[in-house]
């Protein structure tokens, strides 16, 4: 990718990281009880589809052309560990960007969820302090052996 291209994805990244982010936080000041499980779910699409989707699709099954392979987060087996999919978040992997810098611990723990019960048959939460113990410690289970899609 040139460096003009990587700067493009980097600024749609940022530009939508902040559309999200001001979602959350009008959705927060108008209701209290946002950290349902429904508004966590609603927090975790909209942060896949400004994100995500781009590169892992709409149906999570990503894809690739012209060298570019995109692992598909559904049906993913990797991601029965949430530290994993925490971890990768976080801090990126292959040609994935880290996104520690412009995404909440509460935002990762949202996208994580939704991605692990919509695309996947995970159904345990991640959570904020789950998402705040990868980033301090590192993951606490072992990771997974090595991804040859990823």
């Amino acid at each position: 990718m040139s460096k003009g291209a990587d700067f493009a994805v980097a600024m749609a990244i940022i530009i939508s990281v902040g559309l999200v982010a001001g979602t959350a936080t009008v959705r927060a000041q108008e209701a209290p009880e946002a950290a349902t499980a429904d508004a966590a779910s609603s927090e975790g699409r909209e942060v896949y589809e400004a994100v995500c989707q781009a590169c892992h699709m709409a149906d999570a099954k990503g894809g690739g052309d012209a060298g570019a392979e995109i692992p598909a987060l559904a049906n993913n087996v990797h991601l029965a560990d949430k530290d994993f999919m925490v971890n990768v978040v976080l801090n990126g992997r292959g040609g994935m960007p880290w996104l520690k810098d412009l995404l909440s611990h509460q935002q990762v723990a949202s996208v994580a969820t939704y991605v692990r019960r919509e695309f996947n048959a995970y159904p345990e939460a991640v959570t904020e302090a789950d998402v705040d113990r990868v980033a301090s410690n590192g993951p606490a289970s072992p990771a997974p052996p090595p991804c040859t899609s990823c």
